[in-house]
């Protein structure tokens, strides 16, 4: 008996017994029928690699292509389909590929199988085919006549204007650096995001047509806000966070040997710093501190130094020597509250000779008669709130150092352009990345808060998405839930040419048992922008064990790191690229293992003829004899995937 919120009456008696709902017999769990009436429905939902994904990517979808279960159309390679899909999202596989730290791994329901699958490595294979095979972007040839302002050349910036060209928009994209790429090039070293791969990949974009790359202009300098409103029918302030936040010290803003990590791998990805003080200490935990400490490893000191290190990271020197003749840094410490880089990155830089002392926070910077810091004491603390906070009594250790460098987190440079800002050095945006009060203006990447490269390509997306609906007045709609780039099954049919037909409701006389009518996709439901699918949904047992198919790292040794500026990450092979895919398990989505199939006692489950009537496609690889099935629910329960749920088809 059900009872609403609204009874007066309440029944405190149990219809069943613990256990009472279930079979005890084999026998009448396979054949006796579920007086529910309930059959195999098809329900697509988000595996949690793609809803951890700050861009939104549609991971199941070109792992599927690249294992070769989603076969290509038109045509294209799998290597070229794949990139085609995962670029819907993000116009940067090969840079992501490399430099992401991967927050789709940590989320991949195979980590409580064995390990994740290496997401990561399967993009950049995804990025670097794409680079090999000159693949281009597509594009609309008619304009829409709107153009737009594009302030900053980061991953927010270029992906914004790749996704508004798509729509049909123009574009130009004004930046204060020569290069487009943002901390991509000017953040990030090169052994790690190598610039010819990343120089093709925004060529690729500007390649579109109707995209104008403006460098070395500053916006609120060079040209001001009011120019730009009065010359493009929207802006997007894409600025990133391109200032360095010094120690929460005293006398931090007096000591000219500090410096900030975004200042010291700018010098040095500008080619303007190639070598550095012998004794540096670094502050920070994570990915960025890792990257300063490295960067010294690498390009060392020399034996007659005889200059202030700063006038290098700050641009006052400019050096122009034979790196050759470098010596090793006396030492490079890293100093850490909590260490929270990418796992593999701690320990690339433990390799390369990095001191790393963890659980402490800065106390105080030492200085000579001179007013430069020589030594940085370091005291033991925990983490209270999310705050560092001293022990008391706890241990005090001192560290030499004639560079100090803080890598503790970044802001927005909103020199001439304050008005846009807010007075925590950012610009605020609402869930559609508009600037409140302020028509056109629209915000996307670190310049609402810092966060990852992938973060600001999402945002970029979404951004876009809203500058089109502002340009067509269109009413703006609720954001999913689960706002990602998804699988569109009806796309995918139309590929294929087998979409529905239209529907005419004259034809229609009867509108029960319509499960082989061919105006919808029936039993069917796309839940995939409410739900993510957990491994408790999963039939775990279909998957044998698996390991890895690592990338290869060059990662020099102590002895080796001077000098060594050979990349990073070298790319799977094809065949290697293949069998990591082949390691995702499909979560939310049939990859046609056919265990309905075989398992299915009556026959109901069947999989469709491919050339006859509706050709099998990823999504309806499968369908089911409604006058056979008796709702034992078996598929159900043997779907690896959980794409089978008992319900009421139609």
């Amino acid at each position: 008996m059900a009872i609403s919120p609204d009874d007066t009456t309440v029944n405190n008696f149990r219809r069943y017994n613990d256990g009472d709902n279930k079979w005890r017999s084999m026998h009448d769990n396979i054949f006796q029928e579920d007086t529910s009436y309930k059959c195999p429905t098809y329900i697509q939902k988000t595996p949690p690699c793609q809803g951890s994904c700050p861009s939104g990517e549609d991971i199941r979808g070109w792992l599927q292509i690249v294992r070769g279960i989603e076969t290509p159309t038109g045509g294209l390679s799998m290597q070229e389909y794949a990139f085609r899909r995962s670029t819907a999202a993000n116009p940067f596989p090969a840079m992501m590929g490399r430099v992401c730290p991967a927050p789709c791994e940590e989320g991949c329901n195979r980590n409580d199988l064995e390990d994740f699958v290496g997401i990561n490595s399967v993009e950049q294979y995804i990025g670097d085919s794409a680079i090999e095979g000159d693949f281009k972007f597509e594009a609309p040839s008619e304009l829409s006549g709107k153009k737009v302002a594009i302030v900053g050349a980061g991953p927010a910036g270029m992906s914004a204007a790749y996704q508004l060209r798509k729509m049909g928009h123009a574009s130009v994209v004004f930046d204060d650096h020569e290069e487009m790429g943002g901390m991509m090039f000017y953040g990030i070293p090169n052994y790690r995001t190598p610039r010819a791969a990343l120089k093709h990949e925004n060529q690729r974009i500007l390649d579109m047509g109707d995209i104008e790359f403006r460098g070395n202009t500053r916006v609120g300098r060079d040209v001001s806000i009011e120019e730009l409103e009065n010359d493009f029918d929207a802006i997007l302030w894409a600025l990133g966070a391109k200032k360095g936040r010094g120690l929460f010290l005293d006398n931090w803003n007096e000591i000219p040997n500090c410096v900030t990590a975004v200042d010291f791998l700018e010098a040095f990805n500008k080619g303007e710093m190639q070598y550095t003080s012998a004794k540096i200490v670094c502050v920070g935990g994570g990915d960025t501190s890792i990257d300063v400490v490295s960067v010294a490893r690498r390009i060392g000191t020399r034996a007659d130094y005889n200059e202030f290190p700063e006038d290098a990271v700050e641009g006052r020197i400019v050096h122009d020597v034979d790196i050759k003749d470098n010596i090793a840094c006396d030492s490079v410490v890293l100093s850490a509250v909590e260490l929270i880089a990418a796992e593999h990155e701690v320990h690339d830089a433990d390799r390369e000779g990095v001191k790393i002392i963890k659980g402490v926070m800065p106390l105080e910077i030492l200085t000579d008669e001179n007013g430069r810091a020589n030594a940085i004491k370091l005291i033991e603390c925990t983490m209270e709130g999310g705050i560092p906070k001293a022990v008391d009594g706890g241990e005090v250790t001192t560290i030499e150092a004639d560079l100090i460098v803080s890598a503790i987190g970044q802001f927005t440079d909103l020199e001439g352009v304050e008005s846009v800002g807010n007075d925590r050095n950012s610009i605020d945006a609402d869930q559609y990345y508009q600037v409140p009060n302020k028509a056109g203006h629209f915000a996307a990447g670190d310049v609402i808060r810092p966060h990852l490269l992938t973060t600001a390509i999402g945002h970029a997306s979404i951004a876009a998405e809203s500058i089109n609906n502002y340009f067509n007045n269109s009413k703006l709609r609720r954001r999913p839930k689960v706002d990602k780039h998804h699988f569109d099954l009806l796309k995918k049919m139309s590929e294929y040419e087998i979409a529905p037909v239209s529907f005419d409701d004259a034809m229609q006389e009867d509108m029960r048992g319509t499960d082989s009518m061919n105006y919808a996709v029936h039993n069917f439901d796309d839940r995939s922008e409410h739900e993510i699918i957990t491994s408790s949904e999963l039939f775990l047992g279909h998957f044998e064990y698996n390991p890895r198919n690592l990338r290869v790292e060059d990662v020099p040794s102590d002895t080796e790191v001077l000098g060594h500026f050979m990349e990073r990450m070298q790319g799977l092979d094809d065949d290697t690229a293949i069998k990591e895919a082949d390691r995702c398990m499909s979560c939310g989505m049939c990859f046609e293992c056919d265990n309905c199939v075989i398992f299915c006692p009556q026959d109901a489950v069947f999989k469709v003829k491919r050339g006859i009537g509706k050709p099998s496609v990823l999504g309806r690889y499968v369908d089911t004899d409604y006058n056979r099935c008796i709702g034992c629910h078996v598929c159900a329960d043997v779907c690896p995937t959980g794409y089978i749920e008992m319900g009421l088809g139609g």
